[in-house]
C-alpha cells in the first residue's frame, strides 16, 4: 500500500468513513474529525510510517506541518518520508 493510500485509510478510519468518501479536498473538519481525532490521526501516521509529524496539537496554527487538507497532510508525509531516506 503506498502512501497516500495509507494516509486516506488511517484518516477514513478515524472519521468512521469508507476510504472512497476521503479526498485529497477534504477538511479533517468536514470529515467530523475533531482534535481528539486528530492527535490520534497523528499517532497511527507516526507508527505506520515510523516517523515523527512536526506538530503542536497544542498551537497548530504554529506548526510547520499543514494539516488544512488530506491531501496537504498526505504531502507533509511524503517530505518527512523522503527526508528521513
Amino acid at each position: 500500500m503506498n502512501v497516500h493510500d495509507q494516509v486516506i485509510s488511517i484518516i477514513a478510519e478515524q472519521a468512521v468513513l469508507e476510504p472512497a468518501d476521503v479526498t485529497l479536498d477534504s477538511t479533517l473538519d468536514s470529515l467530523g474529525i475533531d482534535s481528539l481525532g486528530l492527535v490520534e490521526s497523528i499517532f497511527a501516521i507516526e507508527e505506520a510510517f515510523d516517523i515523527q509529524v512536526p506538530f503542536n496539537a497544542n498551537n497548530p496554527s504554529e506548526s510547520d506541518f499543514d494539516i488544512s487538507t488530506v491531501g496537504s497532510i498526505i504531502a507533509g508525509i511524503e517530505t518527512l518520508i523522503a527526508e528521513q531516506a
